[in-house]
């Protein structure tokens, strides 16, 4: 398996694992909502359903943002080869390598890491179309792309 391969994964099993964390913490509370329901009447009755409520709402915006991030990764094709930053390049640089997909931290698999980061990141944003060669300055620091995986 190819290293792009395997940063695909790792994006792909963030997601999973995210999504799956999010769905238990619903439903978990779902189970808490339906307790308070059996629960006696009253104000204090009333605050902890609001609360659980709000949470539920939360969680429902961050599982909305994963599936978000499930359907940027399968927009991308890892087997193209571009002579520009796209969605889906391992960018190699002076500094250090980022594949660009979603932001999912940093892939140790490899000898130094490779941090995977959306489009929507500052550096992701800064690397995008850039092409080998190019230079962006990122924090007053200079980075020079050296390859396009």
């Amino acid at each position: 398996m190819n290293v792009k391969q395997e940063l695909s994964e790792f994006c792909q099993e963030y997601v999973n694992s995210r999504t799956l964390r999010i769905q238990d913490s619903i439903k978990r509370i779902q189970e808490s909502l339906n307790a308070e329901t059996k629960s006696s009447a009253g104000d204090k009755h009333e605050t902890g359903r609001a609360m659980l409520q709000l949470e539920r709402e939360k969680l429902g915006q961050q599982l909305l943002e994963v599936e978000r991030m499930a359907i940027i990764l399968s927009r991308i094709s890892i087997a193209i080869k571009t002579n520009a930053v796209v969605l889906g390049s391992w960018v190699k640089t002076s500094k250090r390598d980022y594949f660009l997909a979603i932001s999912a931290g940093a892939f140790e698999g490899t000898t130094k890491p490779i941090y995977c980061i959306s489009r929507a990141t500052p550096i992701g944003k800064l690397l995008l179309g850039k092409s080998i060669g190019d230079v962006v300055d990122f924090n007053g620091e200079k980075i020079r792309i050296s390859e396009i995986v």
